[in-house]
């Protein structure tokens, strides 16, 4: 295990998910924090953004192109930038810190950087521009062609419970996005052992408006969100491919789930409530044992005793990940609720966690906060 210190940059540290990776990586106790970008507020001191960090040591704000990478000593980067910004934006990270992992439009100007810095760094990324493996996939979802081709055949898809091995020996991991991650979590290990029907899944999920990110929006106005519940991107939600692309791995065949996501008058949270049809002999019991024993040894998620439900307050702030089995009354049928905070196990504590795992640190460390409550 390294005791050596892991000198981090952030990119995009002044939204929702990069002053969640500063909250986090401020208490850890390998991490030296080197690099803050946020184009808009470059020069700016972080606290001047988020007066909560003012006790901390700091570099300023810089712009991504200000950053001169052959002077900084970096272990790895985290990007919490835009989705659809950050293909061309790793590419040219990893092209000028000397990366093997090069685009084939830029590799052949690759030797005018390799000299400048002394290793490659480890990426992490938190928008969706990795988590599709079909760069086909990625343009019909995303409406524009993926810009790094190359990298995408070599990214790790990091939820980190089911795809250590993979992470630790990643270069380029991306993290999964909040919803996926607590539909993927319950549902993966039930399909693994053949115990619910692939093609009977309906996912009801819930969001908190942070994770519509900090950019002013419309949909996220207060008189929009408050004393309301409106359901958003029905049937077409851009989380529907990537959750589908995990679980069809799990499934050994292609499925189509029926996704449907909300936005509540919350900060944080990502509450699902997932309806599943069962295989033949199979009991609401069944599941609930394939996922205690499946989950029994991780750090971050618990199943509850049977017929036991979390709420999203049971989780806030922290990297914990709970879940629910009950019997549905019609049989055959079982209703699983899961439940993250969608900044933290959805977001940067995954990302911290990962980053764990591909510095062969313990998986926990760093993220020991308790959910807040109340």
């Amino acid at each position: 295990m390294t005791t050596q210190t892991i000198r981090a940059a952030i990119l995009g540290a002044s939204g929702y998910t990069g002053a969640e990776l500063v909250r986090l990586l401020s208490q850890h106790p390998n991490v030296e924090i080197v690099v803050l970008t946020a184009d808009r507020r470059a020069g700016e001191k972080l606290e001047t953004v988020f007066p909560q960090f003012g006790s901390l040591d700091l570099p300023d704000l810089m712009s991504i192109e200000q950053v001169e990478w052959a002077g900084v000593e970096v272990d790895v980067v985290f990007c919490c930038l835009p989705h659809g910004t950050t293909q061309d934006v790793i590419r040219g990270l990893m092209h000028k810190t000397g990366h093997t992992l090069i685009d084939e439009l830029v590799i052949e100007t690759r030797q005018d950087y390799v000299a400048e810095i002394s290793k490659p760094v480890k990426v992490i990324d938190l928008s969706a521009d990795f988590r599709l493996e079909n760069v086909d996939t990625y343009a019909e979802w995303y409406g524009h062609e993926h810009l790094a081709p190359s990298l995408q055949k070599v990214a790790v898809y990091g939820l980190t419970e089911l795809a250590r091995e993979q992470i630790r020996a990643a270069d380029l991991v991306a993290c999964p996005g909040c919803y996926p991650t607590s539909s993927i979590l319950p549902l993966a290990p039930l399909l693994a052992a053949r115990q619910i029907e692939p093609g009977d899944i309906v996912i009801d999920a819930k969001s908190g408006a942070t994770g519509a990110g900090r950019s002013p929006k419309e949909g996220t106005l207060f008189t929009e969100v408050s004393t309301g519940i409106h359901a958003y991107g029905v049937a077409n939600h851009r989380h529907g491919p990537e959750i589908e692309q995990e679980l069809s791995k799990a499934a050994g065949e292609d499925l189509v789930v029926a996704f449907t996501p909300h936005l509540v008058p919350m900060n944080r949270g990502i509450l699902a409530t997932i309806y599943v049809k069962m295989m033949d002999g199979v009991t609401a019991e069944d599941l609930h044992d394939t996922l205690s024993a499946g989950y029994e040894s991780e750090p971050f998620i618990r199943v509850l005793p049977f017929g036991q439900v979390p709420a999203s307050r049971h989780v806030l702030g922290s990297n914990h990940a709970l879940i629910g089995v009950v019997a549905d009354r019609r049989s055959g049928r079982a209703i699983i609720v899961s439940t993250i905070d969608n900044l933290v196990k959805g977001a940067s504590g995954q990302a911290v966690q990962n980053m764990n795992v591909m510095f062969g640190l313990a998986e926990s460390t760093g993220l020991g906060q308790q959910p807040m409550f109340p």
